[in-house]
């Protein structure tokens, strides 16, 4: 039997905090008051129990604002810091809150805080990124003076996560909200979210229907009489109903409540394209004088979806397919200390793009991302980061699920949130590290938490979608994993950590054949990318920017074009940090579609182009290759490739005014060959959209690298090669470009030997590390055809032959260094130069040297010879120039 997971509660929420905030502008609304206390706060980065006193003296500490992380070394060192931190701020407040219940909200603190009000302990929570609120009611002075105390540690192992190909910034990154309200109030104390739950139980195109529940709390030592006041607002700000409740609260007692509104005829129904809010309006009033105690806004919405596992994804009972992007939360240099315009930036960014549908990796994010995502049109999967593996650690699994329903209660309100996820690869640590019956045991902790989870989500929100993203291998078939949510996510990276690009259709067709009736979403792909990386024959796992292009071009029509897959989500959205790894840039995944500074990758425009209709996209692909370099034989232009990405029917390319041809766009590509002589063309694209013409221009520099060298292209010269690697490398600090390797051909220049090797270990003392991490091992020797003169040879190393570990997001691209050391000697034109080098001596392994020499050339040639005396000679980078 078909399985058919339906979906039809519509509610939504906007961040309390921003709600609350308005308040102070609105007089009849002024009985809750709420401000952040980000300001002057004292930080100190280790541990430190006294600063719990609040006679402690903090003169010393570092003066830091609010969002902060002291995790900004994790963008320059894999060991960063992982321990305690401690924050201080003194605190008075205003004499009109004499009498009030007073709160504090902190929106994220990671991985765990304590705090402290004039030296008292006032409570702990653990998980960070969710929120916690505390009455700090009993603590707090009104006539004198406050101290606030605050430890947070990001090395707890009882906390998720604890693995992850992510760092794990520490601090207090996100708002701290200090909240002023009467003896009765709204629950603010409920698992971080502020007590008012909406739904949309029933949902068509005819009516919709609205429940508001919640629950209000009376802090007072008498009873009290109340109103509870619910108003619906339509999307133009029409009220539409007012239904009211009387209610009576025992002295500190919390009472539930729920209101079930009259049904709206023929609603405004949200969707991606059409994001229509209702408003929400909750008022608690004192039930005699009417006095207004308390009061909420939030936006809800009427929509539907379901998932099918034979026709993917319906949504408003339509086909609706989507696409998607993951999302991590840090931008270099500042980690995750963001503030809500950054982060409404980057809503902004994915939806001018194109998507409609966001997962929100691997943690709650942000109460801005879900607002946008609500008010831009994003449907949205949310999750907890269970990753890895799950250790035999206590607590583990109860910090879990608090965090799992703190992250429900918190955002249920929002109808952007279609499904709900609690682990992310949770075999990948698991099978690596533990084989046969070792492994048992771990996979039984992962199945009862898995169990634990569900359970604990379908308590919280039967309504939604459970989901868990599984690494590409049938074992969470196996193990029953896969039976657990209504929905499967896998992450798949054929032709990335191994295979070939065409493995990824397969793998999704062998597993809708064996598993029909399971919906699945591709909850991650994705490749590698550097700037500084060209070439004309990418290649798996060499970075370029080509690479990048080549395999997301393959893989977005697969996802767009099979109807059973409900959609998918590009990892990630930007180069993010994950301070583990090191490849091409040590620190940062670059898997991005943006650049960590949030500029535009080229291939963001091919997905604009797959995904925009409604607008004209042309964009020549080549901000990422501004500096272009090429071999060039004498008198004739160098061809290079240009890549035009549009949702044009045809595109026409011109460099310096003159036309290179038309070509008609496929998989919204058009790719020309290019004939390049001057050193700053201007390319310039040309396309009709819906009759209207469209054009995109861009200048880009070119430094023609002659075949042959002689008297007249040597003077200025600077000739570079990158050895043993088929890609164009140019510096971020010289700019100089390095070319690709090749081999001699009389009268030319060229490798003599060796065969092509390299790593993915970071590279010590340089910042040029993929010129580095490649090279030609057994080198016989580099030889340039030159006339007479005085040149300059620089030759570059770096001993990879060290067994190194491996970080096991590599999945099968372990590296296969051998244990060595390599001692040859060097001879430029029969001369000597250094009778026994080796680079690991003289700067260690993995760890950039370069030497130069000056040749006074009496011959017709340069010629420089490696002679092995232990292992064998090799060479990362080879550049001559012309001295006089």
């Amino acid at each position: 039997m078909k399985k058919e997971t339906i979906c039809r509660q519509r509610s939504c929420h906007w961040i309390a905090t921003t709600v609350l905030s308005l308040f102070t502008l609105f007089p009849a609304y002024a009985q809750r008051q709420s401000q952040t206390i980000n300001d002057s706060w004292k930080f100190l980065r280790e541990e430190c129990p006294a600063a719990a006193d609040s006679a402690f003296d903090d003169h010393s500490w570092t003066d830091i604002h609010l969002p902060h992380t002291w995790n900004t070394d994790a963008y320059t060192e894999k060991d960063y810091y992982r321990g305690t931190g401690w924050y201080r701020r003194t605190l008075r407040l205003p004499q009109e809150w004499q009498g009030k219940q007073l709160f504090l909200k902190l929106e994220a603190a990671s991985k765990a805080a304590t705090l402290y009000v004039n030296g008292r302990e006032v409570g702990s929570h653990a998980g960070g990124y969710t929120a916690c609120t505390f009455d700090l009611t009993e603590y707090l002075h009104t006539d004198a003076p406050n101290t606030l105390s605050v430890r947070v540690d990001n090395a707890r192992q009882d906390v998720a996560p604890i693995s992850a190909d992510f760092t794990f910034f520490g601090g207090i990154y996100r708002d701290v909200w200090l909240t002023a309200v009467p003896k009765q109030h709204f629950h603010l104390t409920n698992l971080g979210s502020d007590g008012i739950f909406i739904s949309t139980p029933q949902v068509s195109e005819e009516q919709g229907t609205v429940s508001v529940r919640g629950e209000v709390r009376n802090d007072d030592r008498k009873k009290a009489s109340l109103e509870v006041m619910t108003r619906l607002y339509a999307p133009d700000g029409t009220l539409l109903q007012t239904r009211k409740k009387k209610i009576q609260l025992k002295a500190e007692e919390t009472l539930a409540f729920e209101q079930e509104l009259l049904p709206v005829s023929h609603p405004m129904l949200w969707t991606p394209e059409t994001p229509h809010i209702y408003k929400v309006e909750t008022t608690l009033l004192d039930a005699k004088s009417k006095q207004v105690l308390d009061h909420t806004e939030h936006p809800t919405a009427f929509r539907w979806y379901r998932f099918d596992g034979a026709q993917g994804f319906f949504l408003n009972g339509k086909p609706y397919k989507l696409r998607g992007i993951c999302r991590h939360q840090d931008q270099k240099p500042i980690g995750v200390a963001l503030t809500d315009e950054m982060h409404r930036r980057d809503m902004k960014l994915m939806k001018e793009m194109g998507a409609n549908f966001i997962r929100i990796s691997h943690y709650p994010q942000d109460d801005a991302i879900i607002e946008m995502c609500d008010k831009l049109g994003m449907l949205a999967w949310e999750e907890i980061p269970v990753i890895d593996i799950v250790p035999d650690t206590p607590e583990y699994a109860e910090n879990c699920e608090r965090n799992l329903r703190e992250m429900i209660r918190q955002h249920y309100n929002h109808p952007s949130i279609i499904t709900w996820g609690y682990m992310n690869e949770i075999l990948l640590v698991a099978q690596r590290k533990h084989k046969g019956d070792a492994l048992k045991p771990v996979l039984e902790r992962t199945l009862a938490l898995a169990r634990r989870l569900e359970n604990a989500l379908k308590q919280e929100d039967p309504t939604r979608i459970s989901a868990m993203a599984f690494h590409g291998s049938n074992s969470y078939n196996e193990t029953g994993l896969s039976q657990i949510t209504d929905i499967v996510g896998w992450n798949l990276y054929q032709g990335w950590y191994g295979g070939d690009v065409t493995g990824f259709e397969k793998f999704l067709a062998e597993q809708h054949r064996n598993y029909p009736a399971h919906p699945m979403i591709v909850s991650e792909y994705g490749a590698g990318s550097d700037r500084r990386l060209h070439t004309l024959a990418p290649r798996a796992f060499d970075f370029s920017i080509e690479y990048q292009q080549k395999y997301l071009e393959h893989y977005l029509p697969v996802l767009e074009e099979t109807p059973y897959v409900c959609g998918g989500t590009h990892w990630n959205f930007i180069d993010f940090s994950s301070a583990l790894r090191d490849e091409s840039m040590p620190r940062i995944n670059n898997k991005g579609l943006v650049y960590a500074d949030r500029t535009p990758k080229d291939v963001y425009y091919y997905y604009k182009a797959a995904w925009r209709s409604d607008i004209p996209v042309l964009h020549i692909a080549s901000r990422d290759w501004t500096r272009r370099s090429g071999v060039q034989q004498e008198g004739k232009p160098v061809m290079l490739p240009v890549k035009v990405y549009s949702n044009c029917p045809e595109v026409e390319l011109f460099i310096d005014g003159t036309s290179v041809g038309k070509k008609k766009t496929e998989n919204f590509t058009a790719l020309f060959e290019v004939p390049f002589l001057r050193k700053e063309p201007f390319l310039s694209a040309h396309a009709t959209y819906q009759g209207k013409p469209v054009t995109d221009g861009l200048r880009v520099g070119f430094t023609p690298i002659p075949d042959r060298l002689d008297k007249t292209n040597l003077n200025g010269l600077e000739l570079a090669v990158n050895v043993g690697s088929h890609c164009f490398f140019t510096s971020d600090e010289s700019h100089l470009t390095w070319v690709p390797d090749q081999p001699y051909t009389p009268g030319s220049w060229g490798h003599l030997g060796g065969k092509e090797a390299g790593t993915q270990t970071e590279i010590g003392l340089t910042t040029d590390g993929p010129l580095f991490q490649t090279l030609r091992n057994g080198l016989e020797g580099y030889r340039f055809d030159v006339p007479q003169g005085v040149y300059e040879v620089e030759l570059l190393f770096t001993d990879i032959y060290r067994r190194n570990s491996s970080t096991a997001y590599l999945l099968g691209r372990e590296g296969q260094q051998e244990n060595r050391e390599n001692t040859f000697r060097i001879t430029i034109n029969g001369k000597t130069v250094e009778d026994a080098l080796s680079p690991c001596r003289t700067s260690g392994y993995f760890r950039a040297l370069r030497k130069k020499y000056i040749v006074d050339n009496d011959t017709d040639h340069l010629e420089i010879k490696f002679h092995a005396r232990s292992g064998n000679s090799f060479l990362n980078g080879i550049k001559i120039r012309h001295r006089n």
